[in-house]
């Protein structure tokens, strides 16, 4: 492997997880294919994508700043959950699941945060 964030458990988890979004806003209805559909995606992306920009070449400090900016991003995917669980787009079960492995998510990056 290549890039030190590749050898992240937490990056691992956060590509999963953003996979796992992708496929659950395919169901979501044309109107809001750009709107919460979007906005959901982009902040599941942004979680391993913040992860892996601050990993790559920076200091402690930068990357805990990352990594809060992965934390935050994670933050708005459950905050996304909740609006499409209200408009009737998210399941109670898949929003169970993904809520719970957020929660993790979010739980194992503040433990990396805290382990400098």
């Amino acid at each position: 492997m290549a890039f030190k964030f590749e050898e992240l458990r937490v990056w691992e988890l956060a590509i999963n997880l953003s996979a796992e979004v992708s496929k659950l806003v395919k169901s979501f209805p044309g109107e809001e294919k750009f709107v919460l559909a979007s906005q959901i995606q982009r902040a599941a992306d942004s979680v391993a994508l913040n992860i892996a920009e601050g990993s790559t070449g920076q200091s402690n400090a930068e990357f805990k700043k990352f990594l809060g900016y992965a934390i935050r991003s994670a933050i708005e995917v459950v905050s996304c959950l909740y609006l499409g669980k209200k408009r009737s787009l998210i399941n109670e079960e898949d929003f169970s699941r993904l809520y719970s492995n957020y929660e993790t998510l979010i739980i194992k990056i503040q433990a990396l945060r805290n382990s400098f």
